[in-house]
């Protein structure tokens, strides 16, 4: 593996102004996975530390976390008044009264703009190689232009703003509203028909340019009204509908097993368009999407009997009483194979532990080797079964060798008067509501079985853009459009795709309307980062749910962080505060 030049970090005042201004980076080696010799090496220096970056804007404490947690998806409170307070940072954001100096929203604009600036150099250089004749550089170029306005996308989804920036000896030009749009639309629509539809989802290739258009118009009229009612135009549905339609009638097909979407495998599932490469690409790769939501008593892999999850984000109740409202009296996990898959094969003897003595249960366990067992999937509910270790913390197992597999004990809820780990419905602020076993769990993604380590490291792509998505694209661009008719049929496809568990095959609907539609992307969608920018263009971003009650429409932008303000000093008047901060 050659080794490649990265850009190493720099404090936040001290990167923006390198950003805006011509100054260059310092720079440092690390060894990454794009890489060759000669014109290859080159070409694949400027790329990897682009798209290597890119694990670090979706790390869960970083733009994963401030999507999640914003929405009324996800709920992060103070854990037993032990854990995940972190100033606050996570409540704040939750209930929508974040200020200029909270390091969650700092923290995501720190990593989206030092990506974005690796781009631009990206860009530079890949265009001087293509200029000297390096043919090899044209489409990593493509890719580049293709990045930059990706992380763009992200930057105005959160902050209302783009950065116009094609080589390191130009200012930054900042961008809101319609010249935003319109900036976006140009580099999009510059390489869209020339960059290759043959890279794999690892990278960026026309499929994931045409997803990216299709996000880019169905937001348009939030882009440009970002405080006031979306104003969704015809001709906007019009090209959503065009790019959504070409990706469908493209290579990809939707995933009969929902969660094989999420498996250590991924990387070769066809509903995949773009995401994060982690197969051994620097040995960062991490698993924050896997262990953030899981109990710190659960240990997902018994061949790591140290690893754990951290009892952060819960899905809210009102989340999940989207689930039961829609299905009824019919449970969920029953109904609708994308809320629950059960892998944990509980025998039907050791299910009810009404009967258990919670201090004398060494024999309420079965047996399972330790590399077939799986959590359950989705989300976790009620009591959680796993391995156990003894007290020098050796997994406990039976005598053909095989792991015991047990109720999990009850360790880090010290306040709460339960013997075994029981994921609640009601998570809150309170003392009682904040305990670390409150609250439903997000399980989508696997535990990896191939990475070295599995709740550090993972081999589990991160999924960016699928076809699901893409469906839903475009239902709602019809729905828009008065075409109710079409807009059923994108969804009720999607739906019933999923039934590799025929019996968990969510039926098809009767009738769709934007409510129903944006209930039915919460299902699809979750714990997948889009649920925030889903309530906004669907209105439904200034509603109450859990501890939230802040209907400030300013609130649909997070401020600019005071240090990057306070950064860009010298330019007098060049970065202005969002209103309502």
């Amino acid at each position: 593996m050659k080794a490649t030049k990265i850009y190493k970090f720099l404090p936040l005042a001290a990167f923006f102004f390198a950003f805006l201004s011509c100054t260059d980076l310092d720079e440092d080696i690390l060894d990454e996975s794009l890489t060759g010799t000669g014109q290859a090496e080159i070409v694949s220096g400027s790329i990897a530390p682009v798209y290597g970056m890119l694990r670090q804007v979706w790390l869960h404490t970083v733009n994963f976390g401030l999507q999640e947690v914003a929405s009324d998806e996800g709920i992060l409170p103070y854990r037993g008044g032990t854990d995940w307070f972190d100033g606050g940072k996570f409540i704040a954001v939750h209930q929508h009264l974040m200020t200029p100096s909270n390091s969650l929203v700092g923290d995501a604009w720190t990593f989206i703009t030092l990506t974005l600036s690796r781009a631009v150099a990206a860009q530079e250089q890949l265009a001087l190689e293509v200029e000297n004749g390096n043919s090899s550089a044209q489409n990593p170029l493509y890719e580049m232009i293709a990045m930059k306005a990706y992380l763009n996308m992200l930057a105005l989804d959160n902050w209302g703003l783009v950065f116009r920036k094609d080589a390191s000896d130009q200012q930054s030009e900042i961008l809101r509203g319609q010249e935003a749009v319109d900036y976006l639309e140009s580099e999009l629509l510059s390489v869209v028909n020339l960059i290759s539809s043959a890279n794999g989802p690892g990278r960026m290739n026309k499929y994931a340019v045409e997803a990216l258009l299709a996000r880019l118009y169905l937001n348009a009229a939030v882009y440009r009204d970002p405080y006031g009612t979306p104003n969704f135009r015809a001709e906007d549905m019009d090209k959503v509908i065009q790019y959504t339609t070409n990706i469908i009638n493209g290579p990809y097909s939707l995933s009969a097993e929902y969660f094989d979407l999420f498996n250590d495998d991924n990387n070769t599932n066809p509903e995949i368009i773009f995401s994060l490469d982690q197969r051994g690409v620097l040995q960062t790769e991490h698993s924050r999407w896997q262990y953030w939501s899981i109990s710190g008593d659960l240990i997902p892999r018994p061949e790591f009997p140290n690893t754990r999850g951290t009892d952060a984000v819960a899905a809210t109740p009102d989340f999940i009483q989207s689930w039961y409202d829609a299905y009824g009296d019919v449970d969920p996990a029953e109904a609708d194979a994308r809320f629950f898959q059960e892998n944990t094969l509980i025998p039907e003897e050791l299910r009810d532990l009404t009967n258990v003595n919670p201090t004398n249960d060494e024999d309420h366990y079965f047996c399972v080797e330790a590399e077939e067992f799986q959590i359950n999937r989705g989300i976790l509910r009620g009591i959680i079964w796993g391995p156990r270790r003894d007290d020098n913390g050796t997994i406990l197992t039976c005598e053909d060798g095989k792991v015991r597999i047990y109720p999990v004990i009850n360790r880090r809820s010290s306040g709460a008067n339960i013997r075994y780990v029981d994921h609640t419905f009601q998570v809150d602020f309170t003392n009682e509501g904040s305990l670390h076993n409150t609250g439903h769990r997000f399980s989508k993604y696997q535990f990896s079985s191939t990475a070295p380590n599995c709740c550090s490291n993972s081999s589990v792509d991160i999924v960016l853009i699928r076809l699901g998505e893409i469906y839903l694209m475009r239902a709602e661009a019809k729905l828009r459009k008065g075409d109710n008719v079409g807009a059923l049929a994108d969804v009720n496809t999607l739906r019933t795709s999923r039934n590799a568990r025929p019996a968990q095959t969510p039926p098809a609907l009767s009738s769709i309307d934007l409510d129903i539609l944006f209930r039915e992307s919460g299902f699809e969608l979750y714990w997948e980062g889009h649920r925030r920018v889903n309530q906004i263009r669907f209105g439904k971003y200034e509603d109450s749910w859990t501890e939230k009650t802040d209907s400030d429409v300013n609130k649909r932008l997070f401020p600019i962080p005071q240090r990057a303000i306070d950064g860009a000093s010298n330019e007098v008047g060049f970065l202005v505060q969002n209103p309502g901060y």
